[in-house]
């Protein structure tokens, strides 16, 4: 169930923090250069705004409905879309989000950028890699052409790369997920050297994650607890 109570959040948020702390401590990193992006998909925004007074800053979106709804109802706060990208949400992604966390090559993303430009707008994005050949994401052979062609965009900015690895049995398992990714921003980094950002590890991975040099983390569940099921 999500959490229900102010205390039960500020203590889970101080839980992440010190999580994140102690990463950076033993891979010799400042704390501060990890963002933290609370995940909110069926989150209530009472719980969102508990976090925001907490000092949360980055909250991620994977419906456009949601998005809109609590961007609206909380908007201080830094909103990222980090679910899929499609051609038909796309025009509502790029008037919403402050941060594009899950582009791939397709209609969806060049209509994307086309509305971000018209708005005058010019959206951080990462590329979201897809290691393992059966999920969403761009494999990593062909991932430096698609950020050459993603550059060329006039509304996006190429930020950086996101990663899902599979569901791990034990936090360890994601590693080799995360260092290749950070491999392969080092190098798309050559040839953009904006593109910056590493956005990989979840509740159960993230220190994991920020010892492999995460430079965002998209937490839910040990934050703001289990969520419940989606209505059909």
């Amino acid at each position: 169930m999500v959490l229900d109570s102010r205390e039960a959040v500020m203590a889970n948020l101080a839980q992440v923090r010190d999580g994140i702390a102690r990463a950076c401590g033993r891979s010799g990193r400042d704390p501060a250069t990890v963002r933290l992006v609370a995940a909110t998909k069926t989150v209530p925004t009472e719980a969102i705004r508990w976090a925001r007074r907490g000092g949360v800053e980055d909250f991620g979106e994977n419906y456009v409905q949601e998005l809109r709804t609590k961007r609206d109802e909380v908007p201080d706060a830094r909103w990222h879309f980090i679910g899929t990208l499609q051609s038909h949400t796309a025009r509502h992604v790029a008037e919403l989000a402050d941060v594009v966390q899950t582009l791939t090559p397709g209609k969806a993303v060049a209509r994307l950028a086309r509305r971000a430009a018209e708005r005058g707008r010019r959206i951080p994005a990462l590329i979201e890699v897809d290691f393992t050949g059966s999920r969403t994401g761009v494999a990593p052979e062909v991932c430096k052409d698609f950020g050459d062609e993603l550059a060329e965009l006039e509304g996006l900015e190429l930020a950086g790369l996101m990663t899902l690895p599979p569901m791990p049995e034990r936090p360890e398992d994601t590693r080799p997920y995360f260092r290749r990714l950070r491999e392969l921003q080092a190098d798309m980094a050559i040839r953009h050297p904006g593109a910056l950002e590493l956005s990989m590890g979840m509740s159960m991975d993230y220190e994991v994650a920020v010892e492999e040099g995460a430079t965002m983390v998209r937490i839910g569940t040990a934050l703001f607890g289990e969520r419940p099921p989606m209505r059909a």
